[in-house]
């Protein structure tokens, strides 16, 4: 038992060599074209669907029809109950940091992971070593539907409406034939959520970039997220989780205030220390030792195009010791599929998502190297807003 344990450590340790190694035999991902200098305050808009008349529709179904969902889609309708707080969102938005597909508070960098948003969405029939790709010859849209179709109109239909309408919210009021594109690929066990997260990453960095847009991504599932990781007010780490347990169901069933300003969020989160961070969702399954987990570092595909990811860059997040991640070549996976060249970028981010770097995870407390911390230190962050440090910790005490 105790060796098997040592020997995981020393593999652990030779991940953090590797990505140490490569950080600085290749440069950081700002080294070369990536926009550092971004605005000092980026006018998001969160503008949503009305999903009122989705939710009666959930609401007149009965228990059969909306098991069939869950055992197709997973807790997705629970998306049509999830409270936008623009103030939160928009505040959120302004630390978001395109160099390193992080959000960066102080010295905090946390980031949506492959792992969080598949657990959030709880879905039976996702493969996640399945990832979705755009075809090169894409079918017809009457096709598409009528795969889409196929099996149960109603659950099916719905469930797009859902994709269309909150996931990948790009037109309002209508379902872009791209969403149908991937739709029509769940049926084969694709995962969508490195899509959902790829959407996620591309349209914050658009929005911080160009000081100004609105947000296209699923903006429910990233402010549940962010509740996940803040704060350590519910002590809630020892608890068991069944299978059946919903962390999206709770999220909707937990009251939260909705009267903090823009301003008074800002303060808060530039001000956030490593005691306010709940590292670990404490839904995702509890390591006693050990465990191993499939880390993709490069980038993720989405509808309308491809982002850089590198999860190792918050491998706190994963109970693991933080150190310096391979950043290079992040700013090279950031593009459009309106671009040249770019199905051969595609092609190879599909191979790379199969020649993931297996790491193993270690159960110890969330300290850092001091290494990373001064290469964090060096690192260029001009996207913090300034505040007021004793007017955030006074918010704080009151949340």
């Amino acid at each position: 038992m105790e060796k098997g344990f040592f020997d995981k450590v020393e593999d652990n340790a030779a991940v953090r060599i590797w990505a140490e190694t490569t950080q600085r035999e290749k440069g950081d991902s700002l080294t070369e074209g990536c926009v550092s200098e971004l605005w000092d305050f980026t006018r998001i808009s969160v503008i949503q669907n009305d999903l009122q008349e989705m939710k009666e529709v959930w609401d007149q179904w009965d228990v059969e029809a909306k098991q069939l969902f869950y055992c197709n889609y997973g807790d997705l309708p629970y998306l049509l109950s999830v409270k936008v707080d623009k103030y939160l969102f928009r505040a959120l938005a302004q630390f978001w940091n395109p160099a390193y597909s992080c959000f960066t508070f102080g010295k905090v960098d946390l980031t949506p992971t492959v792992e969080e948003y598949t657990t959030l969405l709880r879905c039976p029939k996702i493969q996640v070593d399945k990832a979705y790709s755009r075809a090169a010859c894409v079918p017809p849209l009457l096709k598409k539907l009528m795969n889409i179709t196929g099996m149960s109109e109603r659950v099916d239909v719905f469930a797009l409406g859902i994709y269309g309408l909150v996931v990948f919210p790009k037109a309002l009021g209508h379902i872009d034939e791209a969403v149908s594109d991937l739709f029509d690929r769940l049926s084969k066990g694709v995962t969508p959520v490195p899509a959902i997260l790829a959407e996620t990453f591309r349209s914050l960095n658009a929005c911080r970039k160009a000081g100004e847009g609105r947000f296209i991504g699923c903006a429910q599932l990233l402010l549940a997220w962010f509740h996940i990781h803040f704060w350590k007010v519910e002590k809630v780490s020892y608890r068991v989780f069944s299978d059946s347990y919903s962390p999206l169901g709770e999220l909707v069933a937990t009251p939260r205030r909705d009267d903090i300003s823009e301003e008074k969020w800002i303060e808060i989160l530039q001000n956030l220390q490593d005691e306010d961070i709940e590292w670990r969702a404490p839904w995702l399954i509890l390591m006693r030792y050990c465990t191993d987990v499939e880390i993709l570092t490069g980038s993720l595909l989405g509808i309308w195009g491809a982002i850089g990811y590198a999860p190792l860059l918050v491998s706190r997040q994963y109970r693991s010791r933080q150190f310096i991640p391979a950043t290079q070549g992040l700013a090279y996976c950031d593009f459009s599929y309106r671009e040249d060249n770019y199905k051969k970028k595609v092609r190879e981010i599909s191979n790379a998502w199969n020649q993931t770097r297996r790491t193993k995870i270690l159960a110890v407390g969330p300290t850092i190297t001091p290494e990373y911390s001064q290469w964090r230190d060096q690192r260029i962050n001009d996207n913090i807003p300034a505040s007021n440090p004793e007017t955030a910790r006074s918010l704080k005490e009151h949340l």
